[in-house]
């Protein structure tokens, strides 16, 4: 057992199962149904993409308010709500007999998975590790490349053989009889001791509450920073297809792009946490996107035939450094006391920089802006939340971890 979970590893794993389970309410696994939902049900892809960012926008909004839960229930009651909502999106939609139905079924998933189950996976492992937090946030952040890996395929094939809802019935029995029982066990006590542990660090000004950090300047200097990764991850990815277009690119040039994808993005997690814990999450992040913006860069101005596997590889390992360094940012700045309802914050705008990018992206395609002038804004824009980093002043709960 690696010696940095040696402390706790029930609860590191309990992180890493959450955000794996998380994939449920993904996009990369809620993409593949999306030609038989458009089928089945009638709709245009404007319609079926408008319900789906709706309900992506209504599950940021409502993470705000549920995200603080983490802080004051025992982790077990946390982790079965969480699983129940998610089963029960998936339940919607293996039932659904009527377009309306995907609404509710949409905002379960997305609230429940992309939103809940990744809060609590990454809140879990930010609040109950200091001194290697980076490293188990790595661990935890391992779920998602393996929820990648598992999921869009073994539903692909499901849907060939069985049909499309059959999945989303036995995702709903896996959820139940599988990751529910073992979150529950690897829970423990976890929690329960939390609401005496928030009295006693009650006078301790080290340990902000989300209306103290929305008041900090420096959360609105680190934040966009924050946001980067899942903001352009998820405009290049949705618009990949318009970008093979206009390159010229072929579908097994893609495939093969998108392992280094994966690739990049899982070994950097191997290291991005040491990193981070040597040299601290905030000092990380800026450094963390300097991968992102050369892959911009790349794609502006080159169209060689090497580009897709280099500039998807760079994306990797791109979200890898930032995903690691930004989830560790947050307990590092402001303790843990109030983590939960500090994390919702972040959380919920990254749920909404999601829904918003594709969209906007959308628009510079439709009219007529290049894949070359759409990188380099992209990439100016993670210039300047890069070096906004540099402005924000360490916070006294930063200033006394570093004196030791």
């Amino acid at each position: 057992m690696p010696e940095f979970i040696r402390s706790n590893p029930k609860l590191a794993f309990f992180a890493l199962v959450a955000v794996a389970a998380s994939g449920f309410g993904q996009t990369f696994f809620i993409a593949i149904f999306g030609g038989a939902l458009r089928a089945e049900f009638n709709l245009s892809n404007s319609l079926y993409g408008a319900g789906y960012s709706a309900a992506t926008l209504l599950s940021a909004l409502v993470l705000l308010g549920a995200g603080t839960l983490i802080d004051h229930w025992p982790l077990r009651r946390v982790a079965i709500l969480g699983i129940l909502l998610l089963t029960a999106g998936c339940l919607v939609m293996g039932l659904a007999h009527s377009a309306w139905m995907l609404l509710p079924g949409f905002f379960l998933l997305r609230f429940a998975g992309q939103g809940f189950m990744t809060h609590m996976g990454m809140t879990t492992a930010g609040r109950y590790f200091t001194e290697n937090r980076g490293k188990v946030i790595a661990l935890a952040a391992l779920g998602f490349p393996i929820a990648e890996a598992l999921l869009p395929t073994t539903g692909s094939l499901i849907i060939e053989q069985q049909g499309w809802r059959s999945v989303w019935l036995l995702s709903a029995g896996v959820l139940v009889l599988g990751v529910l029982p073992a979150l529950y066990w690897l829970a423990g006590h976890a929690g329960e001791q939390d609401a005496q542990s928030a009295e006693a660090t009650h006078h301790n000004n080290n340990h902000y509450t989300r209306a103290q950090v929305l008041r900090d300047r420096g959360f609105y200097c680190l934040l966009p920073a924050a946001l980067m990764t899942p903001f352009v991850v998820t405009a290049i990815l949705f618009h990949q297809g318009a970008i093979a277009g206009e390159r010229g690119w072929s579908l097994s040039v893609l495939a093969g792009a998108f392992a280094g994808y994966a690739g990049g993005h899982l070994l950097a997690l191997f290291f991005a946490g040491s990193i981070v814990d040597r040299i601290g999450a905030q000092r990380s992040l800026p450094i963390a996107l300097l991968p992102m913006f050369t892959a911009l860069l790349l794609l502006a101005f080159s169209n060689a035939w090497w580009l897709p596997y280099v500039y998807l590889t760079l994306i990797g390992i791109g979200q890898a450094g930032t995903g690691t360094a930004s989830s560790a940012l947050w307990p590092e700045r402001y303790g843990t006391t109030h983590l939960g309802a500090i994390r919702s914050v972040s959380q919920a705008s990254m749920v909404l920089s999601t829904a918003v990018s594709p969209l906007l992206i959308g628009l510079l395609l439709d009219q007529g802006v290049s894949v070359t002038g759409i990188s380099l804004l992209l990439g100016a824009v993670v210039l300047f939340a890069s070096l906004l980093t540099l402005t924000a002043a360490l916070t006294p709960q930063q200033t006394t971890a570093q004196g030791g």
